[in-house]
C-alpha cells in the first residue's frame, strides 16, 4: 500500500526522525529522549527508507511506521513548545517547528488509515482479527 506524501512532508518526516536519533543518543548524557530500543530501531528502519512516498507491503511494516512517527512526532511536539516558550509563538524558529510537527503529523494519519484498511482487509480474509502471523506474512501489493 502506497502512502504517498509530498515533498514538505519527507523533508520534516527525515528532519524529525534524525533528531529523536540524535536526541536518543545524547539521552545517556542526561538530555534527549528515552525511548524503547524497538521504537528506535523503527525511526532507523524508516530513516533508512524515506526517500520518497511510503511503501508499506505489510501491516507490520505499517505498525513499525506507525510507531516510528508517534516517536518522533512526541519529540517534534516537545520543539514546538519549547521554542515557542523560549522565543515566542510568532518566531521564524516556532512557526518552522509547528509545521514540521504538522507535517509530519499529517502522514502519521494517513499511516494509521492505511493500517486500518490492512486490518479490514485482514479480517475479512481471514474472518478475525490481524495477527502477528498475519500482519508480517500477507502483503498489499500497489
Amino acid at each position: 500500500m502506497l502512502v504517498r506524501c509530498t515533498f514538505e512532508e519527507l523533508s520534516a518526516l527525515t528532519t524529525g526522525a534524525e533528531q529523536t536519533l540524535e536526541a536518543a543518543a545524547a539521552f545517556g548524557g542526561g538530555a534527549g529522549v528515552a525511548a524503547p530500543p524497538r521504537e528506535l530501531a523503527d525511526v532507523e528502519a524508516l530513516l533508512a527508507s524515506a526517500d520518497g512516498d511510503l511503501e508499506l507491503e505489510t501491516l507490520a511494516e505499517q505498525r513499525s511506521v506507525a510507531r516510528a512517527i508517534d516517536l518522533i512526532l512526541a519529540l517534534l511536539r516537545e520543539r514546538v513548545d519549547a521554542t515557542i516558550l523560549e522565543e515566542y509563538v510568532g518566531s521564524e524558529d516556532a512557526i518552522a517547528a509547528y509545521f514540521d510537527f504538522a507535517h509530519v503529523l499529517t502522514v502519521g494519519e494517513r499511516v494509521r488509515l492505511a493500517g486500518e484498511e490492512m486490518e479490514a482487509v485482514i479480517e475479512l480474509m481471514s474472518g478475525a482479527p490481524a495477527t502477528a502471523e498475519a500482519a508480517r506474512k500477507i502483503s498489499f501489493p500497489d
